[in-house]
């Protein structure tokens, strides 16, 4: 299997073979500009000295800051940062978020460390990006990825706030904070969210499901999440709440199905409760966790890690979907497996991008000083109790009290946040749909469409600034 960071490149050249840009401009698009690897020492609980290694990688500052998340895994190497800094790049021009593309990571398994031994970590980490420059907030601003929270970013907020010498802006440092450091309504579940908002989108389109044989709208979809971590959660509980049936979910060390659905809150809670799926009860427990990726369903939402689908089990795969949720989760060889079957991939660097735009809205959010709907709320409620006010008098109608409430309530930040999120991500999917039917007699796939319109946006910002015509 080729490297991460090829198998992103090779899709990105796939693209440029469909514009006109430059060749020496392709390939400034494609390169990574910096990354920085740094060890150090950690102090263990027991007093035993660990050195710990871990990267970051700035992909491109055609736009500033740039903008990525941090992971803790034994995965994390320079290959696996830099390809995910790419991804970065080409999804925050997709949902047009003006920022460039980073990403980070440290190499351990967090299972394997105490609360105070993370704590340590992740501030000696801040404090290495500080003094090379690697993040502020018009620099580089990072988030959460697979095994960091809100609780790692609180943390990583108070460092450099600590450093940076009373800088009135230091909390736009980092996104998906705490509410009480900065943090915004609906950042937890925007990612998950996101997917949730893309996939109505898609499954609305009556010629998308058409060419797949499918009825429109989310109702009735049978579903399959790997990945009950915050992407998988939150996607496979909004959609459940729209009418599809969760039918199997994939977790590390086993997976469940129930093609009568299960319930996702249930699961959880069972996870939560005893760190595993395994023994859920009202479900079949398959102990390989791959082998829950191949149940028979509509939709295959991969939530987990990159390299999930690949040449050996795509011919399996039963779903007429991939969502992927996750970076990277399907292989390129595995990907044109798919496609001659028929199967629709809706790409990576559109569908989990709600994360980022949520994160931008985060951003001025911490940059202005002003919570979202704080000036606004009151005005509209105002507004909207007197034109209901006018309706009652003209029509003699009263309106009860509750049903009045509903109707005239202004929009809270969550209300905001939501609305700036499946805004993004519908006027994504159309600018994709545009750009595949421009390309309809050489059938482009979505992944495609996505990489040509990140190229054009990004060669537009180097051609604004005067570096090429």
């Amino acid at each position: 299997m080729s490297g991460f960071l090829e198998q992103v490149n090779t899709a990105f050249d796939r693209a440029a073979g469909f514009t006109k840009h430059d060749p020496t401009l392709l390939e400034q698009i494609k390169a990574c500009n910096a990354v920085y690897y740094m060890s150090f020492p950690l102090k263990r609980d027991d007093g035993s000295i660990e050195v710990i290694h871990a990267w970051r990688a700035e992909h491109s500052q055609h736009k500033s800051p740039t903008k990525g998340g941090i992971r803790y895994s034994m995965g994390v190497s320079d290959d696996e940062v830099m390809a995910l800094a790419a991804l970065m790049t080409y999804k925050c021009a997709i949902v047009d978020v003006p920022f460039g593309g980073a990403k980070g990571g440290v190499r351990i398994d967090r299972r394997n460390y105490s609360e105070g031994e993370l704590e340590r970590v992740t501030r000696r980490y801040t404090y290495e990006l500080v003094r090379k420059r690697f993040i502020g907030p018009g620099i580089d601003v990072p988030a959460p990825d697979y095994g960091t929270s809100s609780k790692e970013m609180a943390w990583i907020a108070d460092t450099y706030a600590s450093l940076s010498d009373g800088e009135i802006d230091a909390l736009a440092c980092v996104t998906a904070k705490p509410l009480a450091q900065g943090g915004i309504r609906g950042r937890t579940e925007a990612t998950g969210l996101g997917v949730f908002y893309g996939l109505r989108e898609v499954c609305n389109s009556a010629a998308e499901m058409s060419r797949l044989g499918m009825s429109p709208g989310l109702e009735g979809k049978r579903i399959v999440v790997q990945g009950l971590g915050n992407v998988g959660y939150h996607a496979a509980k909004f959609l459940q709440d729209a009418g599809a049936i969760i039918v199997g979910i994939a977790e590390y060390r086993a997976a469940l199905s129930n093609p009568a659905g299960l319930d996702v809150e249930a699961v959880n809670a069972w996870r939560i409760e005893h760190g595993t799926v395994i023994g859920f009860p009202d479900a079949t427990g398959i102990p390989n966790t791959l082998d829950g990726l191949e149940l028979d369903c509509d939709i295959l939402i991969p939530a987990a890690l990159e390299h999930q689908i690949t040449v050996e089990n795509a011919p399996r795969i039963k779903a007429k979907i991939v969502a992927e949720a996750a970076n990277g989760p399907t292989t390129a060889a595995a990907e044109t497996i798919l496609e001659e079957r028929g199967v629709l991939i809706l790409p990576d660097i559109w569908l989990n991008a709600g994360g980022v735009i949520v994160s931008y809205f985060e951003w001025l959010k911490n940059l202005s000083h002003v919570r979202f709907g704080r000036m606004e709320k009151r005005y509209e409620e105002g507004a909207y109790r007197r034109m209901l006010s006018a309706i009652e008098k003209s029509t003699g109608t009263k309106f009860p009290e509750d049903e009045a409430r509903a109707i005239t309530e202004g929009a809270s930040e969550q209300d905001l946040v939501y609305s700036g999120l499946e805004e993004s991500m519908s006027a994504a999917y159309q600018q994709l749909c545009v750009i595949r039917e421009r390309h309809v007699e050489r059938g482009i796939s979505l992944r495609t469409a996505a990489f040509i319109n990140a190229i054009d946006k990004v060669a537009r910002s180097y051609s604004d600034m005067g570096i090429f015509p």
